[in-house]
C-alpha cells in the first residue's frame, strides 16, 4: 500500500487529496501538518518540487498532480504559478494560490478569468480584512486602501539592487532610523519584492482595482515582527487594521501564519468543514 492509499484509508474513502507545488518553507510546513492529520478529512496526495522531496511523495510534473490530487496548493513563489496555471485550469483542477503577487502582472492576470473547468482560490496569507474591502466594493462607494509594511531590512534585499543598497540593509543594526525603500502601487512593489508583498497583491486583487492601493514598504531594524497597517477608506467608513506577524524561522521574507492560511483554507474546502463565515 502506498503513502497516499494508508493516508487516505485512515482519514475515510471521501478524503480530499492535497497536491503541492513548492516544498520550501511554507510547502514543508503544509506537508508536515497533513502528515500529522491537522486538517481533518484532507491527505497529503503527491508533490512536485525541483529541488527534491519525500520519495515517496514525489510527482514528476504538473499534469501527473492533478490526476493525483483534488487541489493543488502553490507555494513556490509566482514564476512557478505562472508556469504551472493555465495547466491545471485547463485540466479542470483547482489551485490554491499562495503567490498572489503574480496576478497582478498582465500576462497571468487573466487567468483569474479563466473559463475553466478548473478554478483559482486565493490563499489570504499574511492579510486580514479581506472581507470587508470585498464587501465595500460590492457597494458601489469609492474605496481607496492604504498599505504601510515595515520588515526587518535583510529581509528586503533584493537582486536588481545596488551594491549599496544590498550593504545599507544588510548592515542596519536596531537603533538605527527606519527607511522607506518603496513607495508606489501594487503591480510595481509585486514585481519588485516578489516575496515580500503578497500582501500588497491580495488587497489590489479584493478591491479589484491597483490603481485604489498605494503601498509603502520600510526597512525598520527595530522590528520584531513583520508590521502591516492598512487603512481602507469609503463611503461605508474608515477601517483601520494592524497585524504583527512573527516571521517563519525557515524563511525571514515569509510570515509563519502563511502556511496556516493555507491550511485553514484547505479546512473550509474538505469533506469535514464546518460552517464558517464567507
Amino acid at each position: 500500500m502506498t503513502a497516499e492509499s494508508l493516508a487516505r484509508s485512515e482519514a475515510g474513502v471521501d478524503a480530499m487529496r492535497v497536491g503541492l507545488v513548492g516544498y520550501g518553507a511554507i510547502g514543508r510546513q503544509v506537508v508536515e501538518a497533513l502528515i500529522a492529520g491537522r486538517v481533518p478529512g484532507a491527505v497529503l496526495a503527491g508533490i512536485m518540487d525541483k529541488a527534491g522531496a519525500p520519495e515517496e511523495f514525489a510527482v514528476a510534473d504538473v499534469d501527473a498532480l492533478v490526476d493525483t490530487a483534488d487541489i493543488i496548493v502553490e507555494a513556490a513563489g509566482s514564476q512557478a504559478l505562472q508556469e504551472i496555471a493555465p495547466a491545471v485550469l485547463e485540466r479542470g483542477g483547482t489551485l490554491l494560490a499562495v503567490s498572489t503577487g503574480a496576478f497582478l502582472r498582465p500576462a497571468v492576470r487573466p487567468l483569474l478569468d479563466h473559463p475553466g473547468p478548473g478554478r483559482i482560490i486565493l490563499s489570504t496569507g499574511a492579510i486580514a480584512g479581506l472581507d470587508l474591502i470585498r464587501a465595500a466594493r460590492l457597494s458601489g462607494s469609492g474605496v481607496r486602501v492604504n498599505l504601510r509594511t515595515m520588515k526587518r531590512p535583510p529581509a528586503l534585499v533584493q537582486p536588481w539592487m545596488s551594491d549599496e543598497q544590498r550593504d545599507g540593509l544588510q548592515q542596519a543594526r536596531p537603533g538605527d532610523a527606519p527607511s522607506v525603500v518603496f513607495s508606489g502601487g501594487p503591480e510595481q512593489a509585486a514585481e519588485l519584492f516578489p516575496a515580500n508583498l503578497n500582501v500588497a497583491a491580495a488587497l489590489a486583487l479584493a478591491v479589484d482595482s491597483p490603481e485604489a492601493v498605494h503601498v509603502e514598504l520600510v526597512a525598520d531594524p527595530n522590528a520584531e515582527r513583520t508590521r502591516h497597517e492598512v487603512t481602507v477608506t469609503s463611503d461605508l467608513g474608515v477601517h483601520r487594521f494592524v497585524l504583527e506577524n512573527y516571521p517563519s524561522p525557515a524563511n525571514p521574507a515569509t510570515s509563519a501564519l502563511v502556511a496556516w492560511a493555507v491550511l485553514r483554507c484547505l479546512a473550509d474546502l474538505g469533506p469535514r468543514a464546518r460552517p464558517a463565515f464567507r
